[in-house]
């Protein structure tokens, strides 16, 4: 698994939100939010800024580059 496949669905996890959640907050369709998490559809470099937003995170951390 790529390491921010795994990094997103970790922090999802942690802070106990739902993959509607999400979806809702990055103001797509909890399927296509799901594919994201799956690896079926990159994140856009749009997607990661909203995701680093919402974790309060920096996009090194969501793509694996640190562990901080």
């Amino acid at each position: 698994m790529k390491d921010y496949l795994k990094r997103i669905v970790e922090l999802r996890k942690e802070n106990s939100y739902t993959q509607q959640f999400v979806a809702d907050f990055l103001k797509i369709d909890r399927s296509n939010y799901s594919k994201y998490e799956r690896g079926k559809l990159e994140l856009s470099a749009e997607m990661i800024i909203a995701l680093t937003k919402l974790y309060h995170v920096s996009a090194d951390y969501i793509l694996g580059l640190t562990d901080f």
